[in-house]
């Protein structure tokens, strides 16, 4: 990122929407939702005014996903955002924008569900994301943001993700963290090298005629196509896999938590290493593709994982998998649409852990 001095107060919702504009994302096409609404609202009123901006309340999700596919088919940078129940409304169009391999950017500020739930923070869409909530063989890279600040970082990220390996890219914030507000500093990502977008339907006047596709009839034609985007997708798992490391280097004990829930939990961690208890703590970044290799690290000294989610429990599969049972892994979660826990109550939790299962086995 490249440094400015220039920080303001900004709420989530409205660092993400100002990293997009400032990504050159000109291009909105969305359905109103509770907790994100300030998003909408945001690009409603500054996206008229550019040149070349566009902004479309649809008339459903359905709708603002498929305006999102067609635009991005002509090489724009476009983005929709949502909460839960408007997200699982858009998979079938997800799906289209992975089997077309058209770059967009996703936003969900996650609500307790399922169904329609309530507004309060969750993090039970992490399924939803990371394995590819439509029909077929594809993934979407999700990044998963703890902080203010972070959102509008990992915002530009994800456009030039979605560009470097042509697919949607989903940003998995919580209501929590687009509601609250922080002092941000609005840098901007380098300039990197970015294929040429030789694919977009911009007209044929001049050149030979494109089209694209998801429809697959051929024989054998659709095979390959997934075999294609597979490769890209292992390719993604190679590069793209972001976590964080607090005070793992003497860490007996190992908290895995993300988003809102890694916060709470690094001052959890806090008040018990003041108590002399060596506990660290892994945060995933991207969700997908998950970091197991970090966790895997951590294994060689670190003999017992506690996860902790604002979820019944599903980033944990992951770090089991990760895992391969060279550790023990134990679980914390409140379902969403709950109260939200403190640092005292996670700190009891990871205390509890650490006497009952690290103590114990030395």
């Amino acid at each position: 990122m490249k440094s400015s001095a220039n920080k303001v107060l900004l709420s989530g919702n409205h660092a993400l929407a100002e990293a997009a504009i400032r990504s050159g994302c000109h291009l909105y096409f969305g359905y109103p939702i509770t907790p994100q609404n300030e998003i909408p609202e945001f690009m409603s009123e500054h996206l008229p005014k550019l040149k070349d901006g566009g902004f479309v309340q649809a008339e459903s999700e359905l709708a603002a996903i498929n305006m999102v596919l067609g635009a991005a088919a002509t090489g724009r940078r476009v983005m929709t955002t949502s909460s839960s129940p408007g997200i699982s409304l858009m998979q079938e169009g997800i799906s289209y924008l992975a089997a077309l391999e058209l770059p967009c950017v996703i936003a969900n500020m996650v609500r307790g569900g399922p169904g329609l739930g309530n507004i309060v923070t969750s993090q039970s869409d992490y399924f939803q994301s990371t394995r590819g909530g439509g029909h077929g063989d594809y993934r979407t890279i999700t990044l998963a943001p703890c902080t203010v600040q972070e959102i509008y970082d990992l915002t530009q990220l994800a456009f030039y993700l979605a560009d470097k390996y042509r697919g949607p890219v989903i940003i998995q914030g919580e209501g929590l963290l687009g509601q609250m507000s922080e002092p941000v500093e609005l840098r901007e990502l380098e300039k990197k090298d970015l294929p040429p977008k030789d694919w977009a339907l911009t007209g044929a006047k001049g050149r030979p005629g494109r089209m694209l596709r998801s429809l697959i009839l051929e024989e054998g034609v659709l095979e390959e196509h997934n075999w294609k985007l597979n490769r890209k997708y292992k390719e993604i798992e190679k590069r793209e896999k972001r976590s964080e490391s607090y005070r793992m280097d003497d860490a007996s004990l190992a908290v895995v938590a993300y988003g809102s829930v890694a916060r709470i939990a690094k001052g959890a961690i806090k008040r018990v290493r003041e108590e002399g208890l060596k506990v660290g703590m892994i945060r995933p970044i991207s969700l997908w593709p998950f970091p197991d290799e970090a966790i895997r690290k951590a294994a060689e000294h670190v003999s017992h994982f506690l996860v902790m989610e604002l979820s019944c429990g599903q980033m944990i599969e992951d770090v089991r998998m990760a895992l391969e049972g060279k550790a023990e892994v134990s679980f914390y979660g409140r379902p969403g649409g709950g109260a939200i826990p403190n640092p005292a109550e996670f700190g009891r939790v990871i205390s509890r852990n650490y006497y009952q299962k690290v103590r114990k086995t030395r």
